[in-house]
């Protein structure tokens, strides 16, 4: 363009440049905030944590102790594959204990969460498939009861989270545990899904021989899996409140649904009652009943 032009074009690109600088500082680093030490940075993958893992579930499986005669056996497991949040681990936990003292419960915990990795096989799914089968091969699966409770976060899609960065995990479905139960031979089962939105899998595991319970329906989130809490509200309100005071799952998941719809409401859940699910099928009714008879003698 003309020299007038060219001279307006040279004064205005520093005077702009000033101008802006003297707005905005020019600023050459970011100030990185503290670490929070609680955050989750991936499960530790040491030497020892791989050699550990490479034998924990096989021995637990070995430690498993065959059936007495004459006796209704209770084998099972918890699964909780979200590493970050340690609700999840002490859910699993007391579930185990109370299996244990209520049902004389043969239990393998499966956790994923640094803190057992050493102590504990991880919640992955092939390790769920494999304690399935692995308890199959001890337990009397025409007379013998299983129990299974899964607790973890669940998304609307009816998969359960998994957490284990580094390691590469798929979700649990029902469809996938239902295929494992039946490949197994397993004739009488008790699950238990603790997870938002869980009432989904009620129907792809429903059936004569078994009896499912979730911690709500299909439309609702549960309450109580955020880091700071000390169990779900479902792990809470069935586990430690209402199966110390009976051995009949129906009747524990009727106080159950009570405790959880008083304590949301106080605790100001927003988004409706989590409404927890159980469906019982008419042949294993008759099975816990003697179950539980057998624990009161």
């Amino acid at each position: 363009g003309p020299s007038p032009v060219r001279l307006a074009v040279l004064l205005l690109v520093p005077a702009t440049v000033a101008v802006s600088h003297w707005l905005q500082p020019a600023q050459f680093w970011t100030p990185v905030p503290a670490a929070d030490p609680e955050a989750f940075r991936g499960l530790a993958i040491t030497e020892p944590v791989v050699e550990a893992q490479g034998r924990l579930l096989a021995d637990a499986l070995a430690a498993l102790p065959p059936p007495r005669p004459g006796r209704i056996e209770m084998y099972g497991a918890t699964f909780a594959p979200y590493a970050s949040q340690n609700v999840f681990l002490r859910e699993s936990g007391v579930v185990t204990k109370t299996m244990q003292q209520r049902f004389d419960g043969r239990i393998v915990q499966l956790v994923t969460n640094n803190a057992t990795s050493l102590s504990l096989p991880w919640a992955t799914p092939s390790n769920l498939h494999r304690t399935i089968t692995g308890i199959a091969r001890v337990m009397d699966r025409e007379h013998d009861v299983l129990f299974l409770h899964l607790t973890s976060h669940g998304g609307y899609d009816g998969k359960l989270a998994t957490e284990s960065w580094p390691l590469e995990t798929e979700p649990v479905t029902p469809q996938q545990l239902r295929a494992w139960l039946d490949e197994a031979g397993i004739r009488w089962r008790v699950l238990s899904i603790s997870a938002c939105y869980s009432g989904s899998w009620i129907a792809p595991l429903a059936g004569e021989g078994t009896l499912v319970m979730t911690a709500a329906d299909a439309m609702h989130t549960s309450y109580g899996c955020g880091s700071r809490s000390p169990l779900t509200f479902f792990g809470q309100a069935m586990y430690v409140d209402a199966l110390n005071e009976t051995l009949s799952f129906t009747e524990a998941h009727v106080k159950a649904r009570r405790l959880i719809d008083e304590r949301e409401k106080a605790a100001g859940k927003t988004d409706g009652y989590s409404n927890p699910q159980i469906s019982e099928g008419a042949g294993i009714r008759e099975v816990l009943e003697r179950l539980a008879a057998q624990q009161e003698r």
